[in-house]
Parts: structure tokens; sequence; C-alpha cells
């Protein structure tokens, strides 16, 4: 059954009872051409393990399990585990999970099925919880290579946005700070069912083996970021004012050693930037 089509899904819905869940965010893929290109772009490779996030009735699924030599796809909605379980029941090498990805052992479900080539994660994942899932899979060090998802294209615009840009964030550092990121391609609202009411974007997101920037504390950095684009208008001199206890003084005197305009906002900053003003409140902190 060629599951990408309007009609397909209806079928299902008239064999299966299954009715969609506006909750859950459930707008399925119904493009051939785009589904090929989703799978082209996250690179997999005839012994990688991929781990599907959201598979709804398996249009991306079957081409994943073609491609891959084994794949779990994690699915929330347990009115759709049937629907799987007849839409995969040509692809042995493709497992079903119905659990929720957020609370999902992600570790031990990699090291159960001993991987011999890469870990790539896929999805079509519900705007709403998009960024929620990426940071999981980041800030846990989850062991994988790439994560290739389709987004709200505003948030794939700010992913990729570049310092000086208003779109640019801490989001696009805090991704970027794990990621390399890569376009795979647009995808505009017609090309799904139901229709959503924005546009999305395919990404994929390689995960750095190495930190990016040289750090005296990871936590540190991450703070400087946060506090930083906590309100976006204030410049570095008053944003900054009040972490880790420091006084306007004090600040001012941080971001002199930095070299940093203490009149420039977060927003101007680069990553390397981030990590020498984060680095210079450490030492100063030691001294």
């Amino acid at each position: 059954m060629k599951l990408y089509t309007t009609s397909a899904i209806h079928d299902i819905e008239q064999q299966f009872g299954f009715r969609l869940s506006k909750s859950l965010g459930q707008n399925f893929l119904i493009d051939k051409n785009i589904r090929d290109k989703i799978v082209e772009g996250s690179l997999i490779g005839p012994d990688d393990l991929v781990i599907e996030i959201g598979p709804g009735v398996g249009v991306l699924t079957q081409l994943l399990a073609e491609q891959a030599a084994q794949v779990i796809a994690i699915e929330i909605d347990k009115s759709l585990i049937p629907v799987l379980k007849e839409t995969l029941q040509d692809y042995p090498n493709a497992e079903v999970v119905n659990e929720d990805v957020l609370r999902c052992d992600l570790k031990s479900l990699i090291a159960a099925h001993h991987p011999k080539g890469a870990v790539r994660f896929v999805g079509n994942l519900p705007y709403y919880i998009t960024t929620p899932i990426i940071m999981k899979i980041l800030e846990d060090r989850v062991p994988a290579d790439s994560i290739t998802v389709m987004v709200q294209k505003e948030v794939a615009d700010r992913l990729q946005a570049a310092p000086g840009n208003k779109t640019y964030g801490a989001i696009t550092v805090a991704v970027r700070f794990y990621c390399e990121v890569t376009k795979v391609v647009s995808a505009p609202k017609e090309v799904f069912y139901p229709r959503p009411n924005v546009d999305s974007t395919v990404i994929r997101l390689d995960i750095r083996k190495d930190c990016p920037v040289k750090l005296l504390d990871e936590a540190s950095f991450f703070a400087v970021v946060k506090a930083g684009f906590g309100q976006r208008r204030k410049t570095l001199h008053n944003a900054l004012t009040g972490i880790y206890g420091l006084d306007k003084a004090q600040t001012g005197e941080i971001l002199a050693k930095a070299g940093i305009d203490p009149g420039r906002r977060a927003e101007t900053l680069d990553m390397d930037e981030f990590a020498l003003l984060a680095n210079t409140i450490i030492k100063e902190q030691k001294e």
C-alpha cells in the first residue's frame, strides 16, 4: 500500500476506526518526493540503527526499513500500534515501541540493539514538542550520530540563523553547540494531511564528536547564554548583571577583560564570544 496518499490515510481511518489527534499534533506526510528526500538526507547506511520518532501510519518507516539494518519506531498513540503492525508486517527489521519518547530510556534502547553502524534519529515531529525532543537527545548525550527532523519553518530558520539575525537566539547557540545544522528540504503545508497552518523544513543535525569551543565549565557557558538572551533588548552589561552574584561594576570589568563592548546585545555574539565571556567569569571568580 502506498501510504503517502490521502486515500490511503482515509482507508486506514475506516479500517481501524482511527481518528487523527489534534492534541498530539498529527499531520501525516502525503508526498512521495518529500518522503524520499527525507530518507536520502538522513544519510542512512545498511548497518545503521534508525530510531524514528512519531512514525504515524508508517509512511517514512517502510522506506527507512529498506535502507537501514534496524528501525525502532517510537509511537506515543496506542491507537496507531495495530495500524503499524499491519503496514510494517513485511518489514521484520522494524520494531514498534508504544512509548512517550520524552520518558523513554533512549540509551538503554540503543544499547539493547547493539548497532554495528551509526545511530540516526528521524522524525516528523509535532511542532509543539520539537525542541524538547531535540534537546533531550542532545543534553542526555544519547550516543547518536544525527537527528533528521521535520520542524516548523521558523524553527529551522532559527537554528540556522547567524549572529545579528533577529531569529538568532539561545536555542540557536545551544543546538549549534552540539551539532552542525544542514537543511535537507522544504515541506510546504500542502504535503500533509490534515494540512497544518504553517510550512515546514526538514533539517539534519549532525552531532559533534568534540566540543566546538574551549570551555572551563560547560554549565557556565549555558548560564551566560541563557542570561544574555533572557531579556533580548538589554545590553550585555545589564543582562549579565546578577549572574553568579556579579554587580554592575564587576560585570563591566569582566566585559572589558573579555574585550567585548558592554553596549552589545546577546544576539550579536557568536559561540566563541559566549565561550570567552563564560571563561572570563570563571577566571574572575577563582581570583
